[in-house]
């Protein structure tokens, strides 16, 4: 039985009643007499559907029915409020369907409503106040038990809290059923979340909905604010002649920045399935001072033709100010042409060179010549003795090429030859005196950072969810950065030797560089062997140096007291002094590193010079965030308080009061915070919504080689490998993997020694005598 107390306890929560959009109810023990006085129609609303309201305190839902207003449709004359139970449900049987075609399985579903006959009106008064009219409080059902009471509709409520929760789970590519799972974890169990999974799988839903087809407008306009508040936020995009998006590219003040000092080798390669229109994904990656992966600039494309590289490419060039001094990718025609045609010497700049990757061409071996040649001979062995070397010239290089073609007689072969046409793009010895050049002799620079941004987004993403989660990705790539800057700073590594120069070393450089430089300088006193030494003629002493661990090649090293080159070139193509050199240095005495070997881009202090770039943001951006980051802080200051109270209940008791007071005062005050609508909201976490007609729209969905399509053509080797990443079936009897447990030859023993001894008493089973004296006779 449904008392009319239970009206007074829900005004008495202090849920229903206080502030501007609630009901101010008067204490009356007749609930059929209660005077609510109101301003607005939204406080008649929330007086019955509020969620610690008369339903769900006593374990039913409420829905809204009737409706009267006044002529100018601006006031509520009269409300109706039932049971969510009232009524029945209209049964369709449906018509029988004669003509044979196949019939359609229907959804199955349950019918809550039984004609509950509960009801709840308010009517108002002359002086613009309600009163309950009519109020039934027998129910014909029983009603939700309190355990039960948290899956009622008036209890569930997808909070600015939860919708935060969801929204920014999305970013680090976590899902609604595992953001659910962290809000149980946050809120103390699943009855304190106020929200059910299936609420949290509509709020990631209707977050999607909101985007809808403004998705290339929001994104555009969305990068006109972003360069508004940062003038060195650098973008372009082009759409096709319907005005769908088809080219997008960008590169932020940190990353046009971060070009300016590690620019010297940029890897570029194309990536898929990030977003839900088949855009491919192509990042340009460096190496930073920590010999990490850092990202310059990103652009999204819809075709893998020349034209879209070359718009990307010439853009990049717009942003960074100067072509790369080699770009390294794998052998796509379409980027070979635009690199051609796009990074030239024009204006000043210098031609980038173009390089090819060596781990591509290499993987094509068994493909190409057969497994027989490359797994069953010394081939590979011999040809990567060549193929890999940086120490080798090129006369060196072209004889052993040539030697191993004529050993195994591979003269004819159109492929090796082609490779061998193309030389000069991607084996190592033909870069042996450019600057930097070995920094990257592969994409996997490219396919690291491919990797990485995987974790972040997924194939069904909108261009606003890419975006977003391509900040993530960005903000966890720049925290690395910073971690280990303050690693170098903060600490210095163990020395190995006395020599001073080691000391010197660890203060210049970063711990990574250092790290490296230490196992040339370690290599330098127990793997050299010094065969010529000359006198000293204008501060220069000239050597030749053994190396045991290099098939004992002898090396050139001219050394003075500030310089020092070698005939090895490792210092000229990735900017390390080599071990050969410091051999050279620590004959003479040098014990402090020479400047001219030091390159500012390995140095701790590498981003501590001027630059053409600011990174600063207007104070508008600072205003937006500002609330953001109001909202975090408060939230770790509540969780400081938490903390501090401990587990002792007096003192969790004095912070959960004065929370509770802060919420009543929050209510009593008059604010817009009742006017933040759920649409205000995601306008606040994605942007708002384009007005008027949409000029950029979505992009279409593309089609490229790199994504999965059922009609697209398999080789035999990719079938293969595969099959390989499938897991084998075992026997569970023998553990083999040529056959499983009904064909196992244990079984088939195992059957015929069975058969075996029936045969030899001449019964079967349920015959056989030993059966008989095992079973107890019954009595």
């Amino acid at each position: 039985m449904i008392t009319t107390d239970l009206i007074k306890i829900a005004d008495n929560q202090g849920s229903v009643c206080g502030g501007k959009s609630r009901l101010s109810c008067e204490d009356s023990s007749d609930a059929s007499t209660a005077v609510c006085s109101t301003e607005s129609e939204g406080s008649v609303n929330s007086y019955m559907l509020s969620p610690g309201d008369y339903g769900g305190l006593s374990g039913f839902d409420i829905r809204k029915t009737t409706e009267k207003r006044t002529e100018d449709k601006k006031t509520v004359i009269l409300k109706h409020y039932v049971c969510n139970r009232e009524g029945f449900n209209d049964v369709d049987l449906g018509s029988s369907d004669c003509s044979g075609s196949k019939e359609v399985q229907g959804r199955r579903t349950m019918s809550r409503r039984c004609g509950c006959k509960a009801k709840f009106v308010l009517k108002i008064t002359s002086v613009k106040t309600y009163y309950v009219f009519s109020f039934v409080e027998l129910h014909n059902h029983p009603l939700v038990s309190e355990s039960g009471r948290h899956f009622l509709k008036v209890n569930r409520k997808m909070t600015v809290g939860l919708r935060n929760i969801v929204f920014d789970s999305s970013k680090v590519n976590i899902g609604p059923s595992k953001a659910f799972c962290f809000a149980k974890e946050l809120y103390g169990g699943y009855a304190n979340v106020g929200a059910t999974l299936c609420d949290f799988r509509n709020c990631d839903r209707d977050l999607k909905l909101y985007v809808g087809e403004r998705d290339g407008q929001m994104m555009i306009d969305k990068f006109k604010v972003m360069q508004e508040t940062c003038k060195s936020f650098y973008y372009a995009y082009d759409v096709d002649s319907d005005g769908h998006l088809t080219k997008l590219f960008w590169a932020d003040a940190v990353g046009r920045r971060n070009f300016e000092l590690y620019g010297d080798a940029v890897s570029f390669d194309a990536t898929f399935d990030t977003n839900k229109y088949n855009m491919i994904f192509a990042p340009f990656t460096g190496v930073d001072k920590h010999d990490k992966c850092v990202t310059f600039a990103a652009c999204l494309l819809s075709q893998e033709s020349v034209t879209d590289y070359s718009w990307a490419f010439s853009h990049f060039v717009k942003a960074m100010g100067r072509n790369p001094v080699v770009i390294v990718t794998d052998q796509c025609a379409a980027m070979k042409v635009a690199i051609r045609d796009t990074f030239v010497a024009v204006n000043g700049l210098v031609a980038s060179k173009h390089r090819l990757c060596m781990w591509h061409i290499m993987d094509k071996f068994p493909m190409k010549l057969g497994n027989r040649l490359c797994k069953e001979t010394d081939f590979m062995e011999k040809m990567k003795t060549y193929v890999w070397s940086s120490i080798i010239e090129i006369d060196e290089f072209e004889a052993g090429w040539i030697a191993i073609i004529n050993e195994f007689k591979l003269e004819d072969n159109k492929w090796l030859s082609d490779m061998y046409a193309i030389r000069s793009c991607w084996i190592p010895a033909y870069f042996r005196n450019e600057p930097m050049f070995g920094l990257m002799r592969t994409t996997s620079r490219s396919e690291s950072e491919n990797f990485f941004f995987s974790q972040f987004h997924k194939q069904g993403d909108t261009l606003c969810e890419f975006w977003l989660r391509f900040q993530s990705a960005m903000d966890r790539q720049r925290n690395e950065i910073v971690r280990l800057d303050n690693e170098s700073n903060s600490s210095l590594p163990v020395t190995l030797s006395t020599w001073f120069i080691e000391d010197d070393a660890a203060n210049l450089f970063t711990r990574a560089i250092f790290y490296k430089l230490q196992e040339e300088i370690m290599a330098c006193c127990y793997d050299m062997q010094i065969k010529r030494m000359s006198e000293e003629v204008d501060g220069v002493t000239h050597f030749e140096i053994r190396d045991v661990k290099v098939m004992n090649k002898l090396f050139k090293v001219s050394v003075s007291r500030n310089h020092a080159v070698c005939s090895c070139n490792k210092f000229v193509m990735c900017g390390i002094v080599c071990r050969h050199a410091f051999c050279g240095l620590k004959q003479i005495g040098v014990i402090k590193f020479p400047k001219t070997l030091v390159l500012n881009r390995w140095m701790k202090i590498a981003e501590s010079g001027t630059s053409s770039i600011s990174v600063s943001v207007s104070n508008d951006c600072l205003k937006m965030e500002r609330a953001s980051l109001k909202m975090t802080e408060i939230w770790f200051d509540f969780r400081q308080a938490v903390n501090k109270a401990g587990v002792q209940a007096d003192r969790l008791d004095y912070v959960h009061k004065t929370v509770k007071q802060l919420n009543a005062e929050l209510d009593n005050q008059s604010g817009d915070f009742a006017d933040f609508t759920k649409k205000d909201h995601m306008a606040a976490m994605l942007g708002p919504q384009p007005v008027g007609e949409l000029t950029i729209l979505v992009p279409k969905n593309c089609k490229n080689k790199g994504n999965y399509f059922k009609k697209r053509l398999v080789s035999e080797r990719e079938k293969a490998l595969n099959k390989s990443k499938k897991r084998i079936r075992k026997c569970k009897k023998c553990e083999a993997v040529t056959h499983d447990a009904r064909t196992c030859p244990l079984k088939t023993e195992e059957n015929a020694k069975k058969k075996g001894k029936t045969e030899a008493h001449g019964d079967d089973s349920r015959t056989c005598p030993e059966k008989k004296q095992e079973t107890p006779q019954k009595k």
